[in-house]
């Protein structure tokens, strides 16, 4: 068993039972899926880049990517229609929480000037969706193999039914989130310099 699930079985959902008292443990959050995603704009869809952003979501989520096409052509986007405009991996039981214990413990702290998660990147829903810059701080990359640098999203789908929920599941299982919103720490700055 997964140090992670072991933990959320343990820990976590006592912890919520007790915060917002359901009748059953089956209406208890949980984390359904995880989701990497990866768009690959029109100026870099030569198959070149398409195989490191292949390679790179397998060394990362241990699992081949689905690449996924253009519906229609947009003239405005510069794209045709079947022209490849992305790559995807779900992740699901063992290996989601492999994944996310991996996350909450090792990249998100190794992330250059890392304060903490904005509350906000968390929906109206309970999903909590990060976006990330580059790769690199993934463990799984080597920063001397890498030839392109390329940003990624991961969203991470849970049962909650609303915000609160989704924040309560994500902070017991130890994801770092900061202790003041960042957008309104920047207010506060920019209004200090008036």
């Amino acid at each position: 068993m997964n140090r992670l699930y072991k933990k959320y079985l343990d820990e976590v959902v006592p912890k919520l039972e007790a915060d917002f008292d359901y009748d059953n443990r089956l209406a208890v959050p949980k984390i359904t899926k995880v989701t990497l995603n990866v768009g690959i704009p029109s100026a870099k869809s030569e198959a070149k880049f398409q195989e490191t952003v292949g390679r790179t979501l397998a060394r990362i989520s241990g699992q081949k990517p689905v690449f996924t096409k253009a519906k229609k052509s947009i003239s405005s986007f510069k794209t045709r229609e079947n022209q490849i405009i992305g790559a995807k991996v779900t992740l699901h039981q063992e290996r989601m929480y492999e994944f996310i214990d991996k996350l909450a413990s090792l990249t998100l702290p190794s992330v250059r000037d890392f304060r903490g998660l904005n509350k906000k990147s968390i929906d109206q829903k309970g999903n909590l969706s990060i976006g990330f810059r580059e790769h690199l701080p993934f463990p799984e990359i080597n920063p001397d193999e890498v030839e392109n640098i390329h940003g990624l999203e991961v969203c991470l789908t849970t049962t909650a039914k609303n915000k609160a929920e989704g924040l309560a599941l994500f902070k017991y299982l130890g994801f770092p989130f900061a202790l003041k919103d960042n957008d309104s720490e920047k207010k506060k700055t920019s209004k200090n310099k008036l």
